[in-house]
């Protein structure tokens, strides 16, 4: 008895670090929305609250959402993959049509009914990971073996890369394209092949670049942001404002200065330049740490999934993994002025409704896998578990 309890506790344990650096992250991402948001939402709706409790109602829907997919079997959700990445594709096609997708700063990104919307490139990221790990897993042998192995999920991403690229939405291409060939490397794609696929895709987004003056003029600018600081440089030369003013400690929590109308966006894509003003160095240094748990712990995961031979399960905590990481680097290095701007938001923190519930999902479809993980490693014959409910 005292032996089936034991292992009773062993399976139902959570992942801690992962757990409180996830709810960390959105703590901090509510009180940072909050707090880079009040001066705007004051001005544009009346209510100094407004994009918080939109951020919240978002944050309770998508924990609805994530307590269905902690229970749902990890093989049920990739019998769905197939047709979540159909629907993802669809979306993306239906995104560009007039009337139908909706179009803010010159981009089609967004779908829906009335103030409720859908960035649809959020959930394409998530149903790209989940379909290409069942083609790993079912093609694994030529992935290793043939160049075919590796050209048919190239081009699905490309076609992905393509909707997006039309939206236009280059950071989500990157960073679709980016962990479709992580994942590809992680399972066994020759380093060769690796190597040439990275040629290739630099020599596209690089032809797609120069072809385009508006996303070239973006991809440079940011080399020598004060020469044209009231130009195209606007935006970065005040998010570097931002994070001179911050310093070691920052000016504290709702004391910032950039986010008085100085620095666009500021509750989106730039929410980590206010972070770095409010709480400086020391601050932002235990935002990273946090970061870097969630892909440690989910790099952890997908190594015990594999151990247990859930191999599908194991890709696709390493896409979330990646995926998640990826983009925090990216945002971070936007707002530090380090890589080209890109409207890529910051997972889990920065304000908007698609975003949020997408990384959510995610994060809940990663504690799944450590679940059956964790009671897959147990033998047979210790009693009836409880289920993860």
């Amino acid at each position: 008895m005292g032996q089936t309890m034991d292992t009773i506790k062993r399976i139902s344990a959570i992942d801690k670090p992962l757990l409180i650096s996830v709810i960390s992250i959105i703590i901090c991402g509510l009180v940072m929305v909050a707090s880079a948001s009040i001066d705007v939402s004051e001005k544009q709706f009346g209510s100094p609250f407004h994009f918080l409790i939109r951020q919240m109602i978002f944050l309770l829907v998508a924990l609805g959402i994530a307590h269905i997919i902690l229970r749902t079997s990890m093989e049920k959700i990739a019998w769905l993959s197939v047709h979540l990445f159909m629907a993802s594709v669809v979306l993306l096609i239906l995104v560009l049509i007039p009337h139908i997708g909706r179009s803010i700063n010159g981009s089609s990104r967004w779908i829906g009914v009335g103030s409720v919307g859908l960035q649809v490139s959020e959930f394409a990221k998530l149903a790209m990971i989940l379909y290409l790990s069942g083609y790993l897993v079912r093609r694994n042998t030529q992935i290793q073996q043939h160049i075919s192995g590796f050209i048919r999920p190239l081009c699905v991403l490309g076609i992905i890369a393509f909707l997006l690229l039309k939206e236009p939405d280059f950071g989500a291409a990157v960073v679709i394209i980016s962990t479709g060939m992580a994942m590809m490397l992680l399972a066994g794609m020759p380093i060769r092949y690796f190597i040439l696929l990275l040629f290739m895709v630099g020599g596209v987004f690089a032809l797609l670049a120069i072809e385009s003056p508006y996303r070239l003029l973006r991809l440079t600018s940011f080399m020598h942001p004060w020469e044209n600081q009231y130009g195209s440089s606007y935006q970065l030369t005040q998010s570097l404002i931002a994070f001179g003013n911050g310093g070691l400690f920052g000016v504290g929590l709702g004391n910032s200065i950039q986010k008085l109308f100085y620095l666009p966006e500021a509750q989106t894509d730039f929410l980590f330049a206010v972070l770095a003003e409010e709480v400086g160095l020391f601050g932002i240094s235990i935002i990273f740490i946090c970061y870097t748990l969630i892909v440690f712990r989910s790099m952890v995961i997908a190594k015990r999934a594999h151990a247990c031979a859930e191999y599908y399960s194991s890709f696709v905590a390493c896409g979330i993994g990646t995926w998640l990481g990826l983009q925090f680097l990216i945002n971070v290095g936007v707002n530090s002025g380090v890589l080209p701007t890109k409207g890529l938001t910051l997972p889990l923190m920065s304000y908007g409704g698609s975003s949020l519930l997408i990384d959510i999902c995610a994060l809940a479809i990663l504690f799944r896998i450590d679940y059956e993980s964790r009671l897959k490693s147990i033998r047979v014959g210790c009693g009836k578990l409880k289920s993860f409910r």
